[in-house]
């Protein structure tokens, strides 16, 4: 038999376990970008170090969702299989999508990074651009705020 705490538990993992390496490895990528970058154009590390920190983001919204979630659920105690798997399809969903999330906006950011290396003035192109990734994060989160609505009290 399923125990709800436990599909609860591991749906918290899940959110920020995912959501956290996706950022961490994120931030890794584009820091080291960075470092290639002060190579060549110290005088534009203000821009990378922007572009390098928005990755981070993800981490955040994972952190969100297990709060909001934590709410739902009050002293730590799932009494229903139903609401411990509707935390866990939520984390899940939140984990993994904020996880990808992170990677390919780093892929957008380094290339950012690479070009203004070169220098190429991006950095307001790049920060267009790295929005797209970004909302697929944001709407994960909203989506998982709005499953959290539907957990019956």
């Amino acid at each position: 038999m399923l125990d709800a705490n436990i599909l609860a538990f591991i749906g918290f993992g899940l959110m920020l376990g995912l959501s956290g390496v996706g950022s961490a490895m994120a931030t890794g990528m584009t820091g080291s970008a960075v470092v290639g970058l002060l190579k060549k154009r110290p005088e534009t590390f203000g821009n990378a170090l922007v572009l390098a920190a928005v990755p981070s983001t993800q981490a955040l919204y994972g952190f969100v969702g297990f709060i909001i979630f934590q709410g739902v659920i009050g002293a730590g105690t799932v009494d229903d299989v139903a609401k411990g798997a509707v935390i866990l399809g939520a984390g899940l969903a939140l984990g993994l999508i904020c996880f990808l999330s992170a990677i390919y906006q780093a892929k957008v950011c380094c290339s950012g990074i690479s070009a203004i290396a070169s220098g190429h003035d991006v950095f307001g192109n790049t920060l267009i651009l790295i929005a797209f990734p970004e909302f697929f994060a944001i709407l994960a989160l909203v989506s998982a705020i709005m499953i959290s609505t539907m957990i019956p009290q």
